[in-house]
């Protein structure tokens, strides 16, 4: 018997717990397996004619491109997304969550604007590429030894990036990398930052600052290189001014603060089937648990969601959050469209490879991060947080460019979920990462923080697990180190979104 997991009644495909073989039977139900069918993929248990719909977790995961019998393998050979209209209902599903009971608290620094840091970092940021080698050099001037005399800072983080110039400078690429750019520089991670730029590019310093309303200061410093006469002296005085700033950020203790300080971000990365059978959901109970306890949860990667927006619209607090959400989903197909491809280029080779056929498949799975509570607001990708509870921020599904615009939002942990496996981590905020399967997390265990496979093996339950995941988002933002974190992952995932026409 070939084990199999039925995502919800009525549902004609089966996912298999493991691999099989022609002539197999299915444990619980009257099939057996035509193929070969690999572990996480769909086998059918009832026919379903040409042209007819293909649901999954009791919603439409595409259309059969031939005619599907009982026991037929069902991926890209017999399964395409096809053009299904999907009914918003704005609000019908917006109900608030209780309040939690008991108020937990982790330990994090206050910072002077009032925002809870979970790191406390200097950095020093490029606001050019043409800088970029200045900030890594900058960086790797300050030794070990050195930062161990100041034990409450964690370290320099070098923020560089291939943009910042040639382009517009009234233009959305711009705009969208200001926004970024601002939103680090006031990350409450950092508990100071060294501004680098070359002098004459489109992000120059000043308009930066200006647009913020920045002047520097004791935790907010600048340098130009062309000012300081090129890239020796610049790296020179560049660590002069950190060392400057050592002191102070060492000053800086952690306290007990309520978890509502808390700003979340959700991201899920190299998926398979089983992600959005355990350790999607499960962080959705994680991310159900912060926002009782009145924190701030950030879903973001819109080409994801795409075929699920539709649930989140149904969460949607009012028409305006709702219809803003769906704006960003036309946004996207037009985008799409204007350079050749469709939305249905995601997902990626490994994910297909993990059973996962279509992007509506992929989103479904990939929204259970965002739990059940109401969704609160819709943010362009970068844009600050504005209200706490679960929010939207606009973003590609390439994980580094996401998880980017999410801290330059002011998220300050992430919590990833992976089924094929990622090595990623980010800095000024941690990544907790969590496998979706018990193969994966054994095979990558120096890189895995938590194994949700657990749920599929029958020892733990959804729930549970994600009550698990919520407390090591606690531990995590009270200093305890991620997996990445001890790697010293981080250094070279800031992917800012690159957009419009670069000169």
């Amino acid at each position: 018997m070939r084990r199999v997991i039925r995502l919800a009644p009525g549902d004609p495909v089966v996912v298999l717990r493991e691999a099989g073989f022609p002539g197999d039977p299915l444990a619980g139900e009257t099939v057996r397996l035509r193929e070969a069918v690999p572990a996480g993929h769909k086998v059918a248990t009832a026919p379903v004619p040409r042209g007819a719909p293909v649901r999954k977790y009791g919603q439409i995961i595409g259309v059969a491109t031939r005619d599907i019998l009982p026991g037929d393998h069902v991926h890209t050979h017999n399964l395409a997304p096809g053009d299904l209209a999907r009914e918003a209902e704005i609000g019908r599903e917006a109900t608030p969550l209780p309040p939690a009971g008991e108020i937990r608290t982790f330990r994090g620094y206050r910072r002077p604007d009032g925002r809870v840091g979970t790191r406390n970092w200097l950095g020093v940021i490029a606001t050019v590429n043409c800088a970029a080698t200045v900030a890594h050099m900058v960086r790797e001037r300050f030794s070990a030894d050195e930062l161990r005399a100041h034990p409450t800072v964690d370290g320099i983080v070098a923020i560089a990036h291939p943009g910042g110039c040639g382009t517009a400078l009234d233009g959305e690429g711009f705009r969208i990398l200001r926004r970024t750019l601002l939103g680090l520089l006031r990350h409450p991670n950092f508990a100071g930052v060294l501004l680098v730029g070359l002098g004459c590019e489109v992000a120059q310093i000043r308009f930066l600052l200006e647009a913020a309303g920045l002047e520097e200061g004791p935790r907010l410093r600048t340098l130009v290189m062309q000012e300081c006469g090129g890239t020796r002296r610049t790296v020179a005085r560049a660590v002069d001014m950190l060392r400057e700033m050592l002191p102070e950020a060492g000053r800086a203790r952690r306290e007990e603060v309520p978890a509502a300080e808390l700003v979340l971000a959700l991201q899920c990365g190299g998926s398979d089937a089983w992600s959005g059978v355990t350790a999607n959901p499960a962080l959705g109970v994680a991310a159900d648990l912060l926002v009782r306890q009145g924190g701030t949860v950030i879903l973001s990667e819109t080409p994801e969601i795409y075929g699920a927006e539709h649930l989140l619209a149904r969460r949607a607090v009012s028409r305006e959050v709702g219809e803003r959400l769906l704006a960003r989903i036309r946004w996207w197909e037009a985008y799409v469209a204007r350079h050749g491809g469709t939305m249905d280029h995601n997902p990626t080779p490994g994910n297909r490879a993990g059973g996962l056929t279509t992007i509506l498949e992929k989103s479904l799975g990939a929204v259970a991060k965002a739990g059940t509570a109401p969704l609160v607001d819709v943010l362009e990708y970068a844009e600050p947080v504005r209200r706490r509870g679960l929010v939207f921020m606009d973003s590609p599904g390439y994980d580094p460019c996401s998880v980017t615009g999410q801290m330059a939002s002011g998220a300050t942990v992430v919590a990833f979920t992976t089924g094929r496996g990622s090595c990623f981590g980010s800095k000024p905020a941690p990544t907790l990462k969590i496998a979706s399967n018990g193969d994966t997390f054994r095979r990558m265990e120096e890189d895995m923080d938590l194994n949700a496979g657990l749920v599929l093996d029958g020892e733990t339950t959804v729930e549970e697990m994600g009550r698990r995941i919520f407390e090591r988002i606690l531990a995590l933002a009270s200093g305890e180190p991620s997996k990445s974190e001890r790697l010293g992952v981080g250094d070279h995932e800031f992917v800012p979104w690159q957009i419009g026409a670069v000169m």
